[in-house]
Order: C-alpha cells, then sequence, then structure tokens
C-alpha cells in the first residue's frame, strides 16, 4: 500500500485562508481582533516562535500586541500584566509563551488568562469544557491533527483510535476530542503493557511522545492513518515519533515530519484567535462553530 501523504502546508494555507475571510468578517462587524503575546526571559526558541506567530497574525489581518519581559520579572508584575490584558478590549486573544523561567509557575500564570481569551486553550477552566464535550477554545495542535483528519476524509465515527501520549498539550486533548468525534478511544503511553499490539488495532493512530522511531511499519495496521506529532532534532535532521518509510508502506494515509501536523499549529493559533474575538463580539460563553 502506497500511503497519502497528509499535507500540513497546505492544508495549514487553507485554514489561513479561511481566518483572513473571518477577519474581514469581523472587522466590518466593528471588531478588532487582536493577539498579545508574553515572552518572558531570552529562550532563542521561544523568540523564534513568538516571531512567527506575530508575522501570522500580520498576514491574516490580526493585530499583533507584543509583551517581552526580563527574566528575572517578578512572578507579580507578570500577573499584573495578564490582568491588565485580560481587561483590554484591544486584546482578544491572549498567549503566554511558554517555557517560563523556573521562578514562574506555568500552570499558575496560565490559568490567570480569562478563558474566553485563552487562545492556547491550557486554562483550566478550557480543559474542563472540553473534558465534559463542550470545548471552547481548543490547544492549537490537537485542532490542527482534527483538521488533517478531516482533510484526509477519515470517518471517525465509530473508528478505533489509538493515542500514544498523555500530555497536557497534545495528549490528554487530542483524546477528548477524538471522544467527542465518536470516535473509540485507547490512550497508551509509558507504562502500556504490548503497545505494538494495542497500535496494531488502530483504525487511526496518534503519536506525540517526542521520542522518535517509538513506532515502525510493523505496529501499524494495513489501511490506517496515521498521525505524526512528535518532532525531534537529530544529526539527521528533524524526524517525528513514527519511522515514516516503514508505517508509510502499511497505512492509508500519513503525516510526514517535518511537514505535517507541525505547520498547523500556528494556523490553529490564528483560527482561535479570530474565534475568541467572535465570541467576545457576541458575548457568549462559547464561539458560533468555524466556517469549512
Amino acid at each position: 500500500m502506497s500511503a497519502e501523504i497528509i499535507d500540513g502546508k497546505a492544508i495549514a494555507a487553507q485554514v489561513r485562508e479561511r481566518v483572513a475571510r473571518e477577519v474581514r468578517e469581523l472587522r466590518a462587524s466593528g471588531a478588532d481582533p487582536g493577539l498579545a503575546t508574553v515572552l518572558v526571559g531570552d529562550d532563542p526558541a521561544s523568540h523564534v516562535y513568538v516571531r512567527m506567530k506575530r508575522e501570522a497574525c500580520e498576514e491574516v489581518g490580526i493585530t499583533p500586541i507584543h509583551h517581552e519581559l526580563d527574566a528575572a520579572t517578578p512572578a507579580d508584575e507578570l500577573r499584573n500584566l495578564l490582568a491588565a490584558l485580560n481587561e483590554d478590549r484591544a486584546v482578544t486573544g491572549v498567549l503566554l509563551q511558554l517555557p517560563l523561567p523556573a521562578h514562574l509557575d506555568p500552570n499558575e500564570m496560565t490559568g490567570l488568562i480569562a478563558a474566553e481569551k485563552d487562545v492556547d486553550g491550557l486554562t483550566p477552566l478550557s480543559a474542563g469544557l472540553l473534558a465534559q464535550g463542550r470545548p471552547s477554545l481548543v490547544p492549537c495542535t490537537p485542532a490542527g491533527v482534527m483538521e488533517l483528519l478531516a482533510h484526509a476524509r477519515v470517518a471517525l465515527e465509530g473508528a478505533r483510535a489509538v493515542v500514544i501520549g498523555r500530555s497536557q498539550l497534545v495528549g490528554r486533548p487530542i483524546t477528548q476530542l477524538l471522544l467527542a468525534a465518536d470516535a473509540t478511544v485507547t490512550q497508551c503511553h509509558s507504562r502500556t503493557r504490548d503497545l505494538a499490539a494495542v497500535c496494531r488495532e488502530a483504525d487511526v493512530l496518534v503519536v506525540a511522545v517526542g521520542r522518535p522511531g517509538t513506532v515502525t511499519g510493523e505496529m501499524v495496521a494495513e489501511g490506517a492513518v496515521v498521525i505524526d506529532v512528535g518532532t525531534s532534532r537529530t544529526d539527521d535532521g528533524l524526524v517525528g515519533d513514527v519511522d515514516f518509510e516503514s508505517a508509510a508502506a502499511k497505512a492509508r494515509a500519513i503525516t510526514p515530519v517535518p511537514g505535517g501536523v507541525g505547520p498547523m499549529t500556528i494556523a490553529m493559533l490564528l483560527s482561535n484567535t479570530a474565534r475568541a474575538a467572535q465570541m467576545q463580539l457576541h458575548g457568549s460563553g462559547s464561539p458560533t462553530p468555524a466556517a469549512g
């Protein structure tokens, strides 16, 4: 079997075009979507990621609002900034770039972001709504995975889905989203017994552990759809959690690394920012469904 390659770059470009239309409609309705990014410290990768997010905002018409703080910033100063952004009507989305310096608690700080502006979908309220099947703003990478599955025409209702990984950022929320789509979901982790056997039962296999070679072709069922969320930098460049060549020989469809899930994360951040602005425009506790 020769697997279909799920092109995350092309799908992300479609999402950006959709968001640009939504932003134009929001502006016509009197809303002005603005994403506030908060960067604390000197982590080089974080600086790159934030710059990319700001540039992406400009491309689709979202106003980027950036706050850069010293690594020694006291917790109270960051708390006060987040509180101010929650109250600022020019800010419709707030993103606190992680990781934070060691003296700042990321769970506490992300929890201070107002739920209606939580474009990363990381606050306890956002996670709780998702767990109850009432998602508002969903973490960007899991939302991107669902978008990829939709574009690959994967019928999730009744499908057997296996998720490897249980992180708050990807594993847990993607499990909830697949359940909401009426898939039957098994969540695996480092203590799962006979992981290969569990994987071979999957119609849809989502791998998100950040460890190259976690899944090989012998673990993939004929005709399965494989979504590789992992990204690791090696001497051979960026690689995923899945051995691509052997898995592609068995799968119906598969995401590459790079070029699969990665491009979707910022695209879905833009989508969440537009949805947050829409939610605030209508004064609703949950946004209306996105088009497309």
